[in-house]
């Protein structure tokens, strides 16, 4: 990761999945460095009362990011937008195998993981281009690398972000060359409703989304880090 400190200046930057866990930290430590803080969330009063707690500079977003209208009505509120976390996702399949999991649950995990990611993408990345600067961090896993190992005790999810990873380089190579940063991170194993027993705090996990979101001009677009440093896909 490139170590050039990029100068000072308040940044609107919008984490989705932000009423909790990594998002929540991911938007507080953003708006502890002086950026302008749109947390988006399905939840209403829990992004509400979380954008609160942050005080002046951070406000709330209503997201469904399986929905288009939601997301539409996300993005004109918040206006342009120039740091994006894609963190809202799921894990329902926990235990299932690829041969038996039922599909509608590989359904509903890509709905969100994938799609959702790409249909904020598609609403925020194009006003990135056209102002010439942008930070894009998708929240992606170790279970959908190939070069760790792709997780066969979590199929869909697996599935989900080995797709996001593909989304990930896609958008970087169609942003190139236009001051938009596309990258995917792997915090590694973070203790949030989803993994209760993790010994990583959501907030040391932030640290590193925090650095990807903040990356100097001279930095990578559409690699894969993990604790700043890239890794394989």
């Amino acid at each position: 990761m490139s170590s050039t400190v990029q100068p000072p200046r308040r940044r609107t930057a919008l984490v989705t999945g932000a009423n909790r866990g990594i998002g929540q930290a991911v938007a507080a430590a953003l708006h502890a460095d002086g950026h302008r803080v749109v947390l988006a969330a399905r939840d209403e009063e829990a992004v509400r009362k979380a954008a609160a707690e942050l005080g002046e500079g951070a406000t709330h977003a209503v997201l469904d990011v399986t929905e288009a209208e939601s997301v539409r009505l996300a993005a004109a509120h918040a206006g342009p937008v120039d740091i994006l976390v894609n963190n809202a996702g799921v894990q329902l399949d926990w235990g299932e195998r690829p041969s038996r999991v039922d599909l509608s649950l590989v359904e509903r995990t890509l709905e969100v993981n994938l799609l959702g990611t790409w249909r904020v993408s598609q609403a925020f990345v194009p006003g990135m281009v056209e102002r010439g600067w942008g930070r894009v961090v998708n929240i992606s896993s170790g279970t959908g690398s190939f070069t760790i190992g792709i997780a066969d005790m979590c199929p869909a999810y697996s599935v989900s972000k080995s797709s996001l990873n593909a989304l990930t380089v896609m958008l970087a190579k169609e942003t190139e060359g236009t001051g938009v940063l596309v990258n995917a991170i792997n915090p590694g194993l973070v203790r949030t409703r989803m993994r209760p027993a993790a010994e990583q705090s959501p907030q040391e996990a932030a640290e590193d989304i925090v650095r990807a979101a903040t990356l100097a001009d001279d930095g990578p677009s559409g690699v894969f880090f993990r604790r700043g440093t890239v890794i394989g896909w």
